[in-house]
């Protein structure tokens, strides 16, 4: 049975590698006939055909696809289109070899022109053409290797002109993904703070996973880490407009299911289609550090750490639905007792589903996570050391790269610092106590 043979988009003989014919369009007028395109010889099983224009329309309508280099005489009389007025007009020969170079921009093109015309000649390769004959010295043979080099410059010029465009838009793109990571807001707070970010696509820098944390007027400081479902382009951006909205919601007084009421809103007027959703943790620590409200949408609990005391997770039975899911929904605020020094980790889905054992189908999990950091607390990490041996360990667990965004937070409070701002502060009204008493609950 024969096997079907795709069809191919026609293109320019500059974009092909190795090819079995050219074909050539010489572009003359010579009224007298004394020029003639010498007879071209099959060199290297590589056959010219020739096509002859008179005029700059008549080229146009011969300039097909299959056109592989244009031969220009610079001899040839500028017609209107390519005249230009003034005193400091350009040759004729330049202006026609621009207009050339604009209608046939992906074309080789060699310059033809007289033996005492060498200034011109170079102008002409200086303003755009492959290369240049002298009209005496024409053969078939040096013709033929003139056409088969042009051709070939003219393909790794469009190559090195793609690959500089290429360079320039992932460079850009690097600056504009860069812009949008978080810069945290935690002026006269004593928190110290780490974060770690991961994108599972390959060469990116953005992902669906998203953190910020601010403090606000009154010192409260408030965190909150997100995941959109996937990790390509459109969920980091997704991720960047929920950290964002969440930012400004947040400066602006709201907490709770306030808040996430209003997050979900903006994600469904800004999703794709309606099966993305977004998981989500928020923690308010209140001004004296001591204790926080906890809200989470369909998201992993935080891990605490506390001075003397194994990692745990926070309570997570009472968390509300990701947000995208159930239109109207609700988020309870459980109120956590931290005490004087902690250290609290919140992170996102792709540190606990990487894979683990020698058959590579078991996931490490929360139970994994809370006995991995119990060990590297064990051994004295902490801050940004921490973080970066959790990584690292998560990645090396999997047998390499994660294939899901990672995203880890880490806010550290120690005793001395507590007790250095406890008698210098007022106690502000804190965002714990001003939600309504619906959503408190006892502390932990």
């Amino acid at each position: 049975m024969p096997v079907p043979v795709p069809q191919q988009r026609a293109v320019p003989a500059a974009e092909t590698t190795h090819v079995a014919h050219l074909t050539l369009l010489v572009i003359e007028d010579d009224p007298a006939g004394t020029f003639t395109v010498p007879e071209l010889p099959a060199a290297a099983g590589t056959r010219v055909r020739v096509r002859t224009a008179r005029n700059l329309t008549e080229a146009g309508r011969l300039l097909t696809d299959d056109v592989d280099c244009i031969l220009l005489d610079l001899a040839l009389p500028a017609g209107s289109e390519t005249r230009t007025g003034g005193q400091d007009a350009e040759p004729d020969g330049l202006a026609t070899l621009k207009h050339v170079l604009r209608i046939a921009p992906r074309h080789a093109v060699l310059a033809l022109t007289a033996e005492d015309d060498a200034e011109l000649a170079a102008e002409a390769v200086r303003v755009g053409a492959q290369d240049y004959l002298f009209r005496g010295e024409l053969d078939g043979r040096l013709l033929t290797r003139a056409i088969r080099y042009a051709v070939e410059r003219k393909r790794a010029d469009i190559a090195q002109h793609q690959l500089t465009e290429s360079k320039l838009r992932a460079q850009e793109n690097a600056r504009l993904e860069r812009g949008l990571l978080p810069t945290p807001l935690l002026q006269g707070s004593n928190l110290r703070f780490a974060a770690r970010y991961r994108p599972g696509r390959s060469r990116a820098l953005l992902g669906g996973d998203f953190y910020d944390t601010v403090r606000t007027p009154d010192g409260t400081v408030h965190a909150m880490i997100g995941d959109v479902c996937g990790h390509g382009p459109d969920e980091a951006a997704l991720g960047v407009e929920l950290r964002i909205a969440w930012r400004a919601l947040t400066l602006a007084g709201l907490c709770g299911d306030e808040l996430l009421s209003t997050l979900q809103q903006v994600l469904e007027h800004e999703r794709e289609s309606e099966e993305i959703f977004a998981t989500l943790c928020t923690v308010d620590i209140t001004p004296d550090g001591r204790r926080a409200g906890l809200c989470l949408a369909g998201h992993p609990a935080p891990l605490i750490a506390r001075h003397g005391r194994p990692a745990r997770l926070l309570p997570y039975e009472e968390g509300g639905p990701a947000l995208g899911l159930l239109p109207r929904a609700r988020w309870p605020r459980l109120q956590v007792e931290l005490g004087a020094a902690w250290s609290l980790m919140m992170y996102t889905d792709g540190l606990i589903e990487g894979r683990v054992g020698p058959t590579g189908t078991q996931r490490l999990g929360q139970d994994g996570m809370v006995e991995m950091i119990n060990r590297q607390l064990a051994q004295g990490l902490s801050g940004e050391a921490l973080l970066d041996a959790a990584v690292t360990e998560v990645r090396e667990l999997n047998g390499g790269e994660l294939t899901d965004d990672v995203a880890v937070l880490l806010l550290d409070r120690d005793r001395s610092a507590g007790r250095t701002r406890s008698a210098s502060l007022p106690r502000p009204r804190t965002a714990a106590a001003a939600a309504p008493a619906s959503a408190q609950r006892p502390p932990l």
